[in-house]
């Protein structure tokens, strides 16, 4: 695989990700009405989805920054899973009629944070090692 095509599919995972996270923060702000049943469902209304809004937002820009991106996906990945959690055991897939996208977007940046935390790996073990926290 040819570095340029290696870079080019890291920062589509990176935007793939940010994107969504991004994008879902107006309705999370604006208290749009899916949000502030979700959160309400799930007994977190409203200090789940201001905090929430804000966790995306921190994750978001660090996928971004490439010396930050495997802290942001670490961030991504507990935050997908909460939402994905929250969908499977109180929401359902499908929420107030969103042919289960909201489901789907979780699922789409967990995946991609994923990916980058893997391709940072050697990143995290080689901070990990400086750190004194393991030795490798």
């Amino acid at each position: 695989m040819s570095i340029q095509f290696k870079h080019a599919g890291i920062w589509l995972l990176r935007l793939i990700a940010a994107f969504i996270l991004i994008q879902t923060l107006f309705f999370k702000f604006s208290a749009s009405e899916e949000s502030v049943y979700i959160f309400t469902e799930t007994g977190m209304e409203p200090w789940g989805r201001i905090g929430t809004g804000i966790a995306e937002l921190i994750a978001a820009i660090l996928i971004l920054i490439p010396l930050t991106t495997w802290i942001g996906s670490l961030m991504g990945i507990g935050l997908m899973s909460g939402a994905i959690f929250f969908h499977l055991a109180k929401l359902g897939i499908v929420v107030k009629n969103d042919g289960g996208l909201l489901f789907i977007y979780a699922l789409v940046v967990l995946i991609c944070c994923v990916f980058l935390l893997l391709i940072n790996r050697q990143r995290i073990r080689q901070l990990l090692k400086n750190s004194g926290i393991i030795k490798l």
